[in-house]
C-alpha cells in the first residue's frame, strides 16, 4: 500500500473553471469598489476603462484591435462574433473537444451557416494545413475538455480571405496568441487570471470591424449582441461603456488580477507560471505507466487544462474508477474539483493555469498517487 502523503496543498483548488484566484488575493484589494454607484458614472467609467487598459497592457494586446467587456463569460463573447461576423462567406468550424462542438451547434442547428465542420476526436488536433483559411474559420485555441491546444507558434496564414473567430478562454494570459492572424478573440475573467464569473471579453482586429461596418446578418440580433449602429462601430463599448449593467465589484477584482498578473513579469511571467505547473503534471506522468496525458502529442499537451487518462489495464470501470480517484482527492483535502469534464473521456483534469502555485501541484502530486493505489485496492479485495 502507498503510504498516505503528510503534506497536503496549501491552496487544493484546481477547478478548471471558475479558477482558483491570484495567491495574493484578499477581500481588501476590493474595498475600493465604487458600490452602489452607476457603471455609467465617471468613477464607473473610469474603473471600466482601467479594466480594458490593464488588459490589453497584460495580454500584450496591439493598439490595431479594440477590446470590449461583453455580459454572459466566453459563451456571450464567442456568441456575440458568431451572431454578428458569420454568414458573408463559408464557414469552417474546428471541433476537438466538448465546447468547439457547441459552437459548431450554434454555426449548423441555430444559424444554419454554410458550414463544413472538421473534427478530431478528443486528444487529438485536426490537421490546421488542410483547414480552408479562406472560409470564415472558428476554433477554439485550447480545448478546455480535451486538453490539446494548438500547437504554440503556430499562426493562421496572413493571405487568408477569411476571418479567424478563436475561444482563447483557457488559453489567454498562460500561451501567446498571434494577434496579427486573429480576428476575433473571446475569454473570460474566470479562468486563468482567477477573476469572476458572467464577465466577458471580445477582442476585434481591424478585419472584423471591416466585417461589421459592412455586412448586416440577415438575423434579428438581441440587444446585448448589438455592436454596430447605422453601419459604425459602437466606440464607445471599447472604452468602457457596457453593453448591459457590469458588476462593478466584479470589474474590481478583475483589475486586482491584472495588476497581480503585472507583478509576477506579465505576460512572460504568466505563461512561465503555467508551464512550470504543467510541467510539474507531465513529469509525474512520465515516471508512471498508469497515467498519461490525454493529448496523444505532446506539441497539443495544453499548459492550463491539463487532462489525464488511466491506463493501467486493471481498471474495469474507467469512468467510475476516476470519479472514485476524484473523490478521494477531494475527500482528502489535496484536489478539489479535478474530475474530467461530463462529456470527455474518463479521467482526471487539473488546472494548471497561472494564477496555481507550482508548490500546491507538486504537494498534490503524491496524494493522486495514493489515490490511484488507494482505489485499485480497494478494487481488488472487492473482486
Amino acid at each position: 500500500m502507498t503510504p498516505r502523503p503528510l503534506a497536503r496543498p496549501r491552496d487544493p483548488r484546481f477547478s478548471s473553471g471558475p479558477c482558483a484566484k491570484p495567491p495574493t488575493w484578499s477581500l481588501d484589494l476590493l474595498r475600493g469598489a465604487p458600490l452602489g454607484r452607476s457603471h455609467r458614472a465617471a468613477e464607473g467609467k473610469a474603473r471600466l476603462k482601467r479594466a480594458i487598459e490593464l488588459t490589453r497592457e497584460v495580454l500584450e494586446v496591439p493598439a490595431t484591435h479594440r477590446i470590449a467587456i461583453v455580459p454572459a463569460s466566453d459563451t456571450g463573447a464567442v456568441e456575440m462574433a458568431l451572431w454578428t461576423l458569420l454568414g458573408a462567406r463559408p464557414v469552417e468550424m474546428l471541433a476537438w473537444e466538448s465546447f468547439g462542438e457547441g459552437w459548431v451547434a450554434d454555426a449548423v442547428r441555430q444559424l444554419r451557416l454554410d458550414a463544413k465542420v472538421t473534427r478530431a476526436d478528443y486528444g487529438l488536433l485536426p490537421d490546421l494545413a488542410a483547414v480552408d483559411w479562406d472560409r470564415d474559420v472558428v476554433l477554439t485555441w485550447n480545448g478546455t475538455t480535451s486538453g490539446v491546444r494548438v500547437p504554440e507558434g503556430f499562426a493562421p496564414p496572413s493571405s487568408r480571405e477569411g476571418l479567424v473567430i478563436a475561444d482563447a478562454t483557457s488559453a489567454a494570459f498562460a500561451q501567446r496568441l498571434p494577434w496579427a492572424d486573429l480576428d476575433a478573440v473571446t475569454f473570460s475573467w474566470q479562468k486563468v487570471m482567477g477573476g469572476e464569473a458572467a464577465h466577458g471579453v471580445l477582442v476585434l482586429g481591424p478585419r472584423a470591424v471591416e466585417r461589421l461596418e459592412s455586412f448586416t446578418p440577415d438575423r434579428p440580433l438581441p440587444k446585448v449582441f448589438r455592436l454596430t449602429s447605422k453601419g459604425r462601430l459602437i466606440e464607445g463599448l471599447f472604452e468602457g461603456e457596457t453593453i448591459n449593467t457590469p458588476s462593478m465589484l466584479c470589474v474590481e477584482d478583475w483589475i486586482a488580477c491584472l495588476e497581480w498578473g503585472l507583478s509576477v513579469g506579465g505576460l512572460p511571467g504568466l505563461v512561465a507560471r503555467a508551464d512550470a505547473n504543467a510541467r510539474a503534471v507531465w513529469d509525474f506522468c512520465a515516471g508512471r505507466d498508469w497515467i498519461a496525458n490525454l493529448a496523444a502529442d505532446p506539441a497539443t499537451r495544453s499548459n492550463t487544462s491539463v487532462c489525464l487518462r488511466f491506463a493501467d489495464g486493471r481498471i474495469a470501470d474507467g469512468a467510475g474508477f476516476a470519479k472514485a480517484v476524484a473523490r478521494r482527492l477531494e475527500s482528502e483535502g489535496a484536489a478539489l474539483d479535478v474530475g474530467s469534464y461530463r462529456d470527455a473521456p474518463p479521467g482526471l483534469r487539473v488546472w494548471c493555469g497561472s494564477t496555481v502555485e507550482r508548490e500546491s501541484v507538486e504537494a498534490m502530486l503524491p496524494w493522486l498517487d495514493w489515490a490511484f493505489h488507494a482505489e485499485i485496492e480497494r478494487a481488488a479485495q472487492a473482486a
